[in-house]
Formats: structure tokens, sequence, C-alpha cells
């Protein structure tokens, strides 16, 4: 043909045919057959049909692959799927009604800490995780690692059989083995077997931990992870000689002051803690008050989001200015008199006028003397027993770690280990870069690994056994107060993985099943007696075990650590922190977690060195650049990231990145900083240097995608009122000052005559008041609507799916104290004058009789006109076939009420229809109206804080009606006449009159880079 193209993309092609069946149609598709670009083009967009072709086109190969669809031109949306064979059930199991889920409640383990979850089940398939509204620590919410475990659940990379020195073997041989080995051990007591594991604070294998050391006295057990609270620990032994838990009442804090501490994110009580400080923000009509947080940090972390005073301080500074407010407070020592006195008198005053209702928390990487004096304060301003309480450790083995560690190193070096059992993590690698671990791991003679991959620890085993995830694995696990919850899987494990208490009964010789053991263990400490089965149940229905928190003790600190001689040292501070996505490296290999950005600087599928902009510029540094860090003999290259209202002088690094054996995708992503991380070290590097490299790197950000920035008629580059601000005393003042005259949220002119709805009119509001910015909303939504990821290059290219994406926004110079942040989350606005409507030309994107603006999937043709003329940016556009179509075990993760889309389809959130049809059928079955509260979508469920609200509008009396109704409502880019059904509530601040005096209100500008 002599005007062929280059090359015959999907969209020439289906112009170059055309429509209809007459005998021009099928001339020109021979012709199309025989053109060699069309081949090419085959296997550009269909490279699975394209493998079948072989050598050569005809019309036949092209109906027979391509179907009639393809010349309709609808095969944008489809893309064929293996045959399956569909059999009945001979037996229905019990309960299971297809197409209708069930749940059961679990716990998720993390440091040592439980999260109670409820887990959806469809027919066999954990699918979905929520949190437990029984569980003292979720409230009914969950973090972002416990939304992302499904993922980790079906993960095709996970080890899928037992190894004897690389190769395929059987978990009797390995007993066998383990056994016979023991054997010359047994009379000596265990000398020579050790155990390593991570924190565990499972009453059941506790207790086998102790009969163990009964029938092996002189083995010994250490424990070890990467992210220590050693700390933590040793300030509690400075402060009361002993090792004691502490844990928090939000709730009942006035005043709280934070030092380095991410609580909100963090830790062993974050959910909870995150909804106990919401809980003290909600400012309605009724209710003006608020509690007042102040907080010392380096990096911008999403407490400090939340702050009405935050000072930018570097991390070694932290225990000086801690010293300088207990000195304040009375507690011995000189007062500061430094640049940050004015700080240090405000905030003291403020504890002590809301005495026995205040709080003080010391994040895990301060030093053990911070923590000690923070429990010396609280001591002294009562409050003890009220917002503070101590309890024993919840660890099974509260040892130190690093301690525990190097004696463990010791002992394989000096050749006195002869078994080890690590069970758990991956110390080959996470273990401090001098120890040697590895190299003395090699000198031990049996060595054994249970893992969840085959990872660096694995290859240096003997045996490497697959572990379970907790959702195919009996367990129990102690919550942040200590209530015990049984962890009860949902499914048989995919790949023969083992549990810790199925390791521990190897070494015992005890052939019992996981279950057996939990379920044993139980049955002789509960004391339920003959009432044991019901005692049972009730626990594994209610998710925790009644009356298993542990009691506070009576404990109070009087005395001050000594204050140390602080280090002499030049240049910038590195602080090491655990990545906020992947944690300590575990989670390195899910893709949810490496696409979901990063709070704060909105990164993605890196690690980063955080810095200020007055440090950057002295070092002439700019985004991307690569930096050498040099540590002693160590070094470490990463890229660095500039942010406001980082400290200055001061590097905040990710750790978590560089392992090489844990999954494709955790190879080759982000920078190593293992070696940085050694014995002395600790989490704060003193005395390393910095130095730029010649070397760039792209990195994936989504800050300044789909920003809301169009020109106002003010001026050329003008910003429009995303977020709107101000103070108490200024709502008190004038409670409607979010609001625009003018800007209808409703009922404004249309040459639509206005639907009457009059059933549901479903509607969101978000309170931006009281979001942290954390993202769970959006890995949520991603699970319940099964969302693909789409890799570093496709975010690059601003192609990232997310139906629900935080922006984060800056009020101030970005080198002041003064800086505020805000966090808001962007879902479709679900429009009553939807842009996106009128300009479909095939009426994909429609409006419901309850007000959703819905997609068709399958009459999309991807023109993306809609997504032009959203002025919100909500609308993504699947460009190339993300999903996975191919792997086995994902199949089994997909929500079965919600389409799995093809490439070039418009897809964005839908309030979760398939929740409200749910719902909706629920309610006609019983003859009543949807009740309020029944429909909660994926973002609102996960919220820790509530800041999300759904509901019907209509509904005068329910809560999304309520809030509509209050004075700080208002709804985005209302002057464009859309008429948002998702509107939001503006945010407040309760700044201290000695250190913020009130101003006007202001709005928040957006965020820069």
């Amino acid at each position: 043909m002599t005007d062929r193209p280059e090359h015959l993309d999907l969209a020439t092609f289906r112009a170059r045919l055309g429509e209809g069946e007459g005998p021009e149609y099928w001339r020109t598709l021979d012709e199309l057959a025989q053109d060699p670009s069309f081949e090419e083009m085959l296997r550009l967009e269909f490279p699975r049909e394209a493998a079948a072709l072989g050598e050569g086109v005809d019309r036949r190969d092209f109906l027979r692959l391509m179907s009639a669809s393809l010349a309709m031109g609808g095969l944008a949306a489809c893309t064929p799927q293996a045959e399956e064979t569909i059999v009945p059930y001979v037996n229905a199991p019990e309960r299971i009604i297809p197409g209708k889920p069930l749940f059961y409640a679990s716990a998720m383990e993390m440091d040592g800490v439980g999260l109670g979850v409820l887990v959806e089940s469809h027919m066999g398939r954990p699918t979905k995780i929520e949190g437990n509204p029984e569980h003292p620590g979720s409230l009914g919410a969950t973090d972002h690692f416990a939304q992302a475990s499904i993922l980790s659940l079906y993960d095709p990379d996970r080890s899928q059989t037992v190894r004897a020195r690389g190769e395929v073997a059987t978990w009797s041989a390995f007993v066998s083995a383990l056994q016979s080995n023991l054997q010359p051990l047994r009379a000596r007591g265990g000398e020579g077997l050790r155990i390593l594991t991570e924190p565990v604070s499972s009453p059941t294998f506790a207790d086998q931990m102790a009969k163990l050391r009964q029938r092996f006295p002189a083995a010994v057990w250490h424990t070890w992870q990467p992210v220590t609270g050693d700390d933590r620990r040793d300030g509690a032994r400075l402060a009361f000689g002993r090792p004691v838990h502490t844990y928090h009442r939000f709730a009942e804090a006035d005043v709280i002051l934070s030092l380095d501490a991410d609580f909100m994110m963090r830790g062993a009580g974050a959910v909870r803690y995150a909804r106990e400080f919401a809980d003290r923000r909600r400012v309605r009509k009724d209710k003006t008050e608020m509690n007042r947080l102040y907080v010392a940090e380096p990096m911008p972390t999403t407490t400090g989001t939340m702050a009405d005073h935050r000072l930018a301080i570097q991390s070694a500074a932290i225990e000086e200015l801690t010293r300088g407010i207990a000195a304040a407070l009375g507690l011995g020592g000189e007062a500061s008199s430094g640049q940050h006195a004015t700080w240090i008198g405000a905030v003291a005053r403020d504890l002590r006028a809301h005495a026995g209702r205040s709080l003080v928390i010391v994040g895990d990487s301060q030093p053990a003397a911070v923590h000690a004096l923070a429990h010396a304060m609280n001591s002294a301003l009562g409050n003890v027993g009220r917002t503070v309480f101590y309890t024993e450790p919840l660890e099974a083995n509260p040892v130190p770690q690093m301690s525990s560690l190097r004696a463990l190193v010791a002992d394989m070096k000096a050749g006195r280990v002869e078994i080890l059992m690590v069970l758990g993590g991956n110390p080959a690698f996470s273990a401090p870069y001098d120890f040697g671990f590895a190299a003395a791991m090699n000198r031990v003679p049996f060595r054994v690994h249970l893992s969840n991959y085959y990872d660096e620890t694995s290859a240096r085993s003997h045996w490497h056994i697959p572990a379970a995830q907790y959702l195919e694995a009996w367990s129990d696990v102690r919550a942040y107060d200590g209530t015990v919850s049984i962890v009860q899987p949902l499914i048989q494990p995919l790949y023969g993985g083992r549990s810790i208490h199925e390791m521990a009964g190897a070494l015992s010789e005890d052939v019992r099943s996981g279950h057996d053991i939990v379920r044993d263990y139980w049955r002789e400490t509960s004391g339920a007696g003959s009432g044991f089965e019901a005692f049972w149940n009730r626990s594994l229905h209610d998710g925790i075990v009644a009356g298993t928190a542990f009691p506070p003790l009576a404990l109070s600190a009087g005395t001050l650590p000594p204050r140390e001689e602080p280090e002499r040292w030049g240049g910038p501070e590195v602080v090491l922190r655990p990545d906020p996505m992947i944690h300590d490296g575990r989670f390195a290999n899910n893709a949810w977690l490496q696409e979901l950005p990063k709070p704060i600087t909105k990164l993605t599928w890196d690690n980063t060195a955080h810095v200020s902009r007055a440090t950057a510029a002295a070092m002439g540094l700019s985004n991307g650049d690569v930096v050498e860090i040099t540590a002693g003999h160590w070094s470490a290259e990463i890229p660095i990231w500039i942010v406001p209202g980082h400290a200055n002088d001061s590097f905040t690094v990710y750790y978590g990145y560089g392992a090489e054996r844990t999954g494709t995708i955790a190879r080759g992503i982000g920078s190593n900083l293992q070696p940085l991380r050694t014995m002395g070290s600790g989490d704060l590097l003193r005395n390393a240097s910095v130095r730029k490299s010649a070397k760039k790197m792209r990195l994936a950000t989504v800050q300044e995608h789909h920003a809301l920035s169009y020109e106002m008629s003010e001026g050329a580059g003008a910003r429009r009122d995303i977020i709107r601000s101000g103070t108490i005393s200024q709502y008190v003042a004038n409670p409607r000052f979010a609001d625009e005259p003018g800007h209808e949220l409703e009922g404004g002119p249309s040459l639509y005559p206005p639907w009457p709805y009059p059933g549901n009119a479903w509607a969101m509001v978000i309170d931006t008041n009281v979001c942290t910015g954390c993202g769970i909303c959006t890995i949520a939504c991603q699970s319940e609507n099964s969302i693909p990821v789409v890799g570093k290059e496709q975010v690059l290219a601003g192609r990232e799916m997310h139906w629900i994406r935080t922006d984060h926004y800056y009020k101030g110079s970005p080198d002041s104290d003064a800086l505020e942040m805000f966090n808001m989350p962007v879902p479709c606005m679900h429009c009553e004058n939807a842009p996106c409507e009128p300009v479909c030309p095939v009426q994909a994107t429609t409006h419901s009789d309850e007000g959703l603006n819905d997609m068709t999937y399958n009459r999309c043709i991807g023109t993306r006109y809609c997504s032009n003329n959203c002025p919100y940016k909500v609308r993504r556009f699947n460009f190339l076939s993300f999903p996975d179509y191919e792997t086995e075990s994902y199949k089994l993760m997909r929500n079965p009420d919600v389409t799995v889309r093809s490439r070039g389809v418009m897809e964005k959130c839908t309030y979760c229809v398939q929740r409200i049809n749910a719902g909706r059928i629920e309610a006609e079955k019983e003859g009543r109206p949807i009740r309020d509260g029944e429909v909660v979508p994926a973002c609102a469920q996960a919220c820790p804080t509530r800041a999300i609200v759904f509901g019907n509008k209509n509904d005068e009396n329910s809560e999304v009606a309520r809030l509509r109704s209050e004075p700080l409502n208002y709804g985005l880019l209302t002057e464009l006449n859309t008429q948002p059904r998702t509107t939001y509530l503006g945010s407040l601040k309760n700044p201290n009159p000695e250190l913020a005096p009130a101003g006007a209100p202001a709005t928040a500008g957006h965020a820069e880079s």
C-alpha cells in the first residue's frame, strides 16, 4: 500500500478498517493482514496473540485470533483470558454462599505487636484486610502494612519449597536432620544451640521456649531486627531500673509534646493513637475545644504535619532541648537560654498548666537519656496513670537486641555454636555491617533459616524452610496494651510454609500442628475448664482474648539521667530511619508499597537522603543529585531530595533497600545503606561526611502530578483556594471563614433541570483537620478495586493508577519554624454537574439516579476527553496492559465484585459502588432503607483518624449530612459550578498565643517539590 504508515498503531488500524461488512471492508482487511506493520502492531498491542501467529497472517488467522470485536473497535477494552474449567462442588462447603464474602477475625504481627484485623474471604480466598472494631489497637482501622499484606500473601516470589543446601527437600527430611544434629547436644543440656528470632510477643511461643529451655538449659534465645527499640528499653532501665512497656492515652491529653516521635504512623499503638488524637481535633458547631501538639523533629513526618507548633531541629540536639524543658519544669539542671529558649519556656508553661492532662512522648530512635527524661517529666506532671501507663514488656524475650546479636556473633566466631536456628528476618543482610554476621554464620556446622523468601541468610543456611504468612498459620500475639489475639489462618499455606510454633515443635520433637499447639496452650492456661470450647470460639469470633491486657504498674521516675559530654563532630549529621513504606526492608518486594507515595515527599520506588533547602544550597545540591555518605571505613551512595521544613545541617535517609534475594520487585531498587549501619552508629551518624558526586538520578515523585493549578483571572499562575485553614480563635470569631459566598455546593445555575433524587443521594466529606497524609486510603482503595501498579518508568511519565491521591501543601517560608503543612485526599468529586459526562462520545461516563458519576468500562474507547475536562484530575487512563493476567496466585487475590480493567479505558473512584450495591441488596431483602453507616467505602473504612465520612446526604440524621451543614464545609473549585458531592472541612490549628499570635486567616499555597 502506497500510504502505509511507519508504524501501524491500534487507532490507525481501526480508522483504516472503518465499519461495515461490504466488499470494501473485506478487501481492506486482506490488505491490512498482508501489511508487515500489522504484525508489528499485533506484537506490540497483543503480544500473547501474536506469539500464536507463527509466520504470516491470513484472513482466517486474523478472524480467529482477533474476532469481530477488533473490527468493531472494541478491542481496546478486551483482553483474552485463558480457558478455565468450571467444576461444581460435590459437597458444598458449609456456610459458603457464592458471591457473598465471609469475614474472620485475626491479627497481623509487626515488630512483635499485633494489629487486630477482619479478613474478607471469597470462596476460601482472602481478598481484603479491614480493621477489627473490637480490637484495642485497631478500633476498626488499619495501617498500610496490613492493607498490603494481602499482596504479600500471593507474592509468587515467596519461597515455595524446603531446601537442603539449595536443593529441593522435604519437611520430614529436615526434622530427621535436625534431630540427628541435636542428639550430641542433649547430654550437654543443649550447649551449642542458638535460636535467633525477631521480637515475639506470642504467649504460646513464649511457653514453648520456656519448655525448650527446661529441656536444653544451656541453649540461648537471641532477638534481633533492624528496628531494635533498644534505646526505648534502655531509657526505661535508666528511669525504673527494669525494662517496662509504655503506652499512652491521647484521648485524655490536652497538651502533647512529641520529641522526634511519629506516633501516628510508627510504633505499637500508632493506629489507635491516630484515632484518639484526631477525636480531640474535631471542631463542630457545638464543640470548639482542641488539643495542642508540639513537635520537635529533624525530618517532617505525618505527626509533624498535624503540629500546632513544629520545631525543625537536628536529631542530635533534641536531648539538649529536652533537658531544657525538664529544667523549666523544675526537675533540675539549667534551663536553656539558647536559640530555642522562647519555645522551651512556652512549652514548659503549657505542660505545667495542664498537669495530669498532658503527655510527653519520644521516638524510638532518640537515645536512652531522652526516653528517661520523658519518663521523669511525665511523672513530675502527674501524667502517669492518666495519659501514660507502664506495664510488663510485651516481648517474650525483652533483651537489648544489639547486645544479644553481638553476643551471638562472638559465639559463632569462637566456634561455640553448633546449631543455629534463625526464625524470621534476614540478619545476613540486615545485621550491622561491621559485625560480620554472614562470615561468622558460615562457621556454624548446622544452620537453619525460616523465611518468606530465599534470601541472603537462606543462601548461607544448610536448611531453608518457607515461612507461613499470618493469613496461613495459627498463632497468637499481644496488642499495644498486652491484649492477646488469636491469629487464625484464612487459607492453607500456599507453598507448604511453616510457623515458628512448628519450628519450635521440631526442636522438641513435638509433632502437633500449629493449630493444636496454640489451642492446647490456651486450654491449659485459660482457666476455662469445661467451658473451653465457648471461650475458644468467642476469642476467635471477637478477635481478642478477654481479660488479657496487662495491668498498669505503679512506677515513678524521679531522677534525671546524668548528662554526658556531647561528642564533638564536624559537618552535617546523618539520621537513619526505616523506610515509611517498606519498613526495614521486609516489604521491599511488595509492589503496592513501593508505588504508594511516601508521606511528605510523595516519592515512589526509591529511597533518598532528605535535606533542607538552606543546606542543599550551601552544598550546591539539587533534587536527584547523588551524594556519597562516608562513616569511618564505610560509604554508600544515595540521591538527595530537598524537603521544606527539614532541619539544617542534617540529612535523613531511609534504609531497607539493597537486598538482592528478596524477590524480583525488590531487586535493583533503591540505595543500599547497610554499610552505614555499624555497631557503634545506631540511628545517628555524627562523624559522617557527605560529598556530592557527579551522578544524577531520576526520582519518581507524584507531588506535582494532577495538580489543581489552573489560572485565575486575578493573575496568571495564581493558585486556587484549595486548602482553607485558620486558627481555632479565628473559627470562634467567624465560623464560616472557609466558605465562599456565591460558590454553590448544590442548586447552582445549570442548563439542565435538577434531578430530584427521591431515594439515596451519596456524598462524602473529608476532614482536612484530621488527615495525617498517611496514604492508607490510597492503598485500601487499591486493594478493594484491584488497581494495578505501573512501575517507576510509568510513574515518571505521570501514569500512576491510584484512584485516590493525597496532596501535600505548605504555607509559610520553607526554612521557618512557622511553616505549616496540610494534607488533602482527592478522590473523584462525583459532581452533580460533572464536566466529564457531556464530552464522552460513547456515553461511557454517565450519571446514576443516586448521584454517582459512573464509568462503563466496556463502552469506553479511550478518547480521554473526560480526563481533559475534569478540573480535579482524578481520572486515570490505563495506557498499557498493567494488570497481571498470567500469575496464577494473583488471580486468587482479586476482588470478584470488581471488574479487572484492561488497557485503553478510563477508570476512577466509584465510591466503591460494589459495596453500595451489596448494602442495597441486604436492605431490600429486609424491606428497609439502607442504614447510615451500613455502606462504608474502602478508603473510609481503613482511615485511622476517620477523616473520611460517607453516606446519604438526603438523610438529615446521617453523619455526612450533618458534616455538610458544618460551617467549615466547602467544595473544591465550586466557582466552576460543578457542585461536587465530595466536600471538605477546613483545617484548624490551636497555637499557643505565646508563640504564634493570632493573625488573619490565610489560604495555603500549593506545595513545592
